[in-house]
């Protein structure tokens, strides 16, 4: 919607509201399948009481060492601390409907619109726990600098390169392409490894697909149950419509244990506010939700960069 484009739902106008008014009209409203990516499936989740989640984190171990029986024991060093913040933010919405629509309508249209308007938060908050640049939303994990795994340091995600600009080494041997892969599940610790999943977008994982070992069989294999997930390399693999394309320099396959490695903050629930005074003969859905991300561990999310290097 163009800002400043009044819109609202109404008897008149069938794709604003009009389709719904009929009496024959089925009580169940049919929502169009939208895209929306299960981020919050595989991440950390907070519910928190104030507007900003502190966490703090052991960024290096206190300094140990061996001694002999009666040797002298010399100050250690002690670990060193970070602390992270994670502000929450606000989504909102405000559609509209007029009073006739609403005494007519056939379905519950309050519930209807919360469904809608929730549904289309959920967009836009995986939109940004992926891509989001923290200005009055939550900071992506893709918005981290990203640094060659070698030269990997706290407050950076470390990348694997593929070797080649905009697509997988080898050409004519996908072998070479499965090696890099081999290589971005050990740039992994194992403690994060044991609970890793893939995360890429539709197109990315087509072009997956089509990779073999050196035997011909295929990486990815398919859910071994109708709401299981597909695995690729024996680790779960999830979509996700806001991850890049491949491209050159691109980042478009993440690989990591996001419960540990990113973290959502829930002030509260989706609350909506109904509103038949402010702008007569319109009611006012009010809709808000409060909500804050960011990277919680950068060592638990490892990318692979289509590049040189």
């Amino acid at each position: 919607m163009k800002r400043g484009e009044e819109k609202a739902l109404s008897v008149g106008s069938n794709e604003d509201g009009g389709y719904l008014v009929p009496a024959e009209t089925e009580t169940e409203i049919s929502r169009l399948l939208t895209a929306i990516s299960p981020m919050r499936a595989i991440c950390g989740v907070r519910q928190v009481s104030s507007s900003v989640y502190k966490k703090p984190i052991t960024i290096t171990g206190p300094q140990v060492g061996w001694v002999g029986e009666t040797a002298a024991r010399v100050q250690t060093g002690s670990q060193v601390l970070d602390e992270l913040a994670f502000p929450t933010t606000e989504l909102y919405a405000m559609p509209a409907a007029t009073q006739n629509f609403l005494d007519d309508a056939a379905v519950d249209v309050g519930q209807w619109i919360a469904e809608e308007v929730n549904a289309a938060f959920a967009e836009q908050e995986t939109a940004a726990f992926i891509l989001g640049d923290g200005a009055n939303k939550p900071t992506g994990f893709l918005d981290a600098d990203i640094v060659a795994e070698e030269n990997w340091a706290w407050d950076k995600l470390g990348y694997i390169a593929t070797g080649v600009d905009g697509g997988f080494p080898g050409g004519s041997a996908p072998a070479d392409a499965s090696d890099v892969l081999i290589d971005l599940v050990y740039a992994l610790k194992s403690g994060y490894r044991q609970n890793a999943t893939w995360l890429m977008n539709r197109r990315t994982q087509g072009a997956i697909r089509k990779l073999k070992d050196a035997d011909g069989n295929y990486l990815w294999q398919p859910a071994a149950a109708p709401d299981g997930r597909a695995s690729l390399m024996g680790f779960p693999l999830v979509e996700a419509e806001d991850m890049p394309d491949i491209d050159n320099d691109a980042t478009p396959i993440a690989f990591g244990d996001f419960r540990r490695g990113y973290l959502i903050v829930d002030r509260q629930g989706v609350n909506v506010l109904r509103d038949p005074y402010s702008a007569k003969p319109y009611v006012l859905f009010y809709t808000t939700k409060r909500v804050g991300g960011g990277i919680a561990d950068f060592d638990a999310i490892k990318l692979l960069r289509f590049a040189e290097d």
